[in-house]
């Protein structure tokens, strides 16, 4: 559902795209449509990182292959549909149709060659999708990898990273997603951060930034190995990741993936927890000469089948068969619904969901209204007639008038402080971005318990503090920013004064 501010670019493109040009009025009305659709997020990371898997478990359903084949080389967009339906898109437009296999996972195979295929175009019944369209991106190359020519006159750059066989389609779905959650795998490298910065070119101006992007630390139960606690060092090292990508992630949040993925799509059933349960009877010293390594869990003699436990190691790795066996040792009498509520506790997946309502959803109104905004700019930008660039930008800028949008200044300001394009002192920086990606006075002033009365003298505090600064003391770029802030701190004295 649109929220008010790409409510308003919509009606302003239904008004004005009868006055444009046949083809700049069929553009803005393709950008008009955008406006209803659901935030559109793009999931990004080398091959292997857990990407798929990652996708699998915000969608709530196992349909994305988590095996390299054909349909990990190319992009595959998850959207919300009345009916289970998977369409591989070519790049002559035709639409081919496959079922879903035995397993209600795209084929591995699509049946056409990958050089013709654009998307793949997945729409599934899950709730989940309500609100946000998954695009599952192929992994991304080594800088030094060989990319394909069409790719290259998409991306601008030799160093793409995308995966070699994409093609100018593919990198064009990647570019229309509003939001980005990258994955990595433990120590991000140096050509990792290339990487992303490619892919941030190769994407829409507001999709690859610390405004919407995140990060993810993936497969982190690989940190320790074993049945060990990965969350000691997940921690720190999320952390110290969020420091190396500060110009081009928000956060990054560690996540179990395989766990987040058995639990959120319901994989795990009664019979696998029955299981679980028999061996959780085992004495100590078995149990632990069980769990040493994938090997003896598979080769020692146990209550359970070799094929029984074949599914738990795919189901749940070592690290969550351990943290399983811990729950029923404590209480063997645990329902199976109560331990996939565990499980999903210790995926850390729960914050990662949080922290994508808390980054992306509630601030979709404002990056959709952004997006389109920017394009119908580019477009003003880029067409023949004189008539269309007058009146295409007459309506943004008679938009933009409106209090209601300086939100869309302040989101402009804070990505230009954030990549770096114009420097501010962090404190400044911290202000700005909160300012601009939150609509809760509170935590925009750090004053949790405060008052109308309080808040509102705040904020008149702090839009002075960036009227002095935008006259004494900064460089042009600073004092523009500066000067948008003060504006953006006045609204918010008058929105939350008594």
């Amino acid at each position: 559902m649109s929220g008010p501010l790409s409510a308003s670019v919509a009606t302003l493109c239904d008004e004005i795209a009868g006055r444009l040009s046949p083809e700049a009025g069929g553009q803005v009305r393709q950008i008009s449509n955008r406006l209803s659709e659901p935030l559109r997020v793009a999931i990004a990371g080398r091959l292997k990182a857990g990407k798929s898997t990652l996708v699998n478990a915000l969608i709530g359903r196992r349909v994305a292959p988590t095996a390299v084949g054909e349909c990990t080389r190319v992009v595959t967009r998850f959207r919300y549909g009345p009916a289970d339906r998977v369409d591989v898109v070519c790049r002559d437009g035709e639409r081919r149709s496959l079922p879903l296999d035995d397993d209600g996972m795209i084929p591995q195979r699509l049946g056409v060659p990958a050089g013709r295929v654009a998307y793949v175009d997945v729409t599934l019944t899950s709730e989940k999708l309500r609100e946000l369209t998954v695009v599952d991106t192929p992994g991304l190359a080594s800088t030094d990898a060989r990319v394909s020519a069409r790719a290259e006159e998409v991306v601008g750059t030799s160093t793409a990273p995308f995966d070699a066989d994409i093609d100018a389609d593919s990198a064009s779905e990647v570019a229309a997603a509003e939001a980005v959650v990258y994955v990595f795998t433990q120590a991000v490298r140096a050509d990792d951060v290339q990487a992303l910065d490619a892919f941030r070119d190769a994407s829409a101006r507001l999709a690859s930034s610390p405004i919407n992007a995140l990060g993810v630390l993936g497969k982190v139960d690989t940190l320790v190995g074993g049945v060990g606690d990965p969350w000691p060092v997940a921690g720190p090292l999320a952390g110290q990741q969020a420091g190396l990508l500060a110009r081009t992630v928000s956060d990054v949040v560690p996540v179990v993936g395989l766990l987040a993925e058995t639990a959120e799509a319901g994989r795990l059933t009664a019979a696998d927890a029955a299981a679980l349960r028999r061996l959780a009877t085992l004495p100590a010293a078995d149990l632990r000469l069980l769990l040493v390594s994938v090997d003896l869990f598979r080769s020692r003699p146990a209550p359970v089948p070799p094929e029984q436990r074949e599914r738990l190691l795919a189901l749940l790795d070592l690290y969550g068969i351990g943290f399983a066996l811990a729950q029923y040792a404590a209480e063997p009498q645990l329902s199976t619904g109560e331990l996939v509520q565990r499980l999903v506790a210790a995926s850390g997946f729960p914050r990662l969901r949080h922290t994508l309502e808390e980054a992306f959803r509630w601030r979709a109104d404002a990056i959709k209204a952004g997006w389109a905004l920017g394009r119908l700019e580019r477009l003003a930008g880029h067409t023949r007639e004189t008539t269309d660039r007058e009146r295409l930008r007459d309506g943004v800028e008679r938009l933009l008038r409106d209090p209601a949008y300086h939100r869309l200044r302040l989101l402009d300001a804070a990505l230009r402080v954030a990549t770096g394009t114009v420097p501010l002192p962090a404190e400044w920086e911290q202000e700005l971005t909160r300012l601009a990606t939150s609509d809760d006075p509170r935590w925009i002033l750090r004053l949790p318990h405060a008052g109308g009365d309080e808040l509102a003298a705040a904020a008149v505090a702090a839009a002075n503090r960036w009227r002095v600064y935008a006259v004494a003391g900064a460089g042009p770029a600073q004092s523009r920013v500066a000067q948008v802030a003060h504006r953006g701190f006045h609204l918010l004295a008058q929105q939350v004064r008594p």
